[in-house]
């Protein structure tokens, strides 16, 4: 996998934030809120692009940032049933507005990797067909990050419902830690 650093460091007020409850955060409470677990298998990232879709397009979401958001939430799924022994993926998705603009929280949870596992390999040789899905997910989002949760990993990204642009051009600005999640 290509080594790749969340765009929210430490103290920023993405990285703050509780998914399960987000009043009395940065955020406030959020305008909308679904949430939707997976089986870990192959068909589950056709699964959360289709009901993220259709969540999104029911909130009212631009075409743009519903496409963003379907790829967004394929890479996130796929890494959980790639790299992660979990029983189920758990999928939240969460509508922001506040003084930053509205946007689309999306977030997934895995359970984490079996015992004895190892982590995935750092670098991606350039030839090789897997192992850019957090760089894609970087490209499209205005931020992104991961936090350790007990045994599994919950990866969020932030994008504008307004279909605006995602991360700016040049390299991604270091993480410094991690943020506080409570499923």
């Amino acid at each position: 996998m290509a080594s790749v650093t969340p765009s929210a460091p430490l103290g920023t007020a993405a990285r703050e934030a509780t998914l399960g409850d987000l009043s009395g955060t940065p955020f406030g409470p959020p305008a909308r809120r679904s949430s939707f677990e997976l089986a870990p298998h192959p068909g589950s990232a056709a699964q959360a692009r289709r009901m993220t879709r259709a969540h999104l397009t029911g909130w009212g979401a631009c075409e743009d940032t519903c496409d963003a958001a379907a790829l967004v939430v394929s890479e996130l799924v796929t890494n959980a049933i790639v790299h992660t022994a979990s029983r189920r993926i758990h999928c939240e998705l969460h509508e922001l507005c506040d003084d930053a603009g509205e946007r689309v929280r999306i977030a997934v949870r895995d359970e984490g990797r079996m015992p004895g596992d190892t982590a995935p390999a750092g670098r991606v040789a350039p030839e090789e067909e897997h192992g850019r899905g957090l760089l894609l997910v970087a490209a499209v989002s205005s931020a992104w990050g991961a936090q350790e949760t007990g045994p599994g990993l919950v990866v969020w990204a932030e994008l504008p419902r307004d279909g605006g642009q995602g991360a700016a051009a040049g390299p991604m600005p270091e993480a410094s830690g991690p943020a506080e999640w409570s499923w």
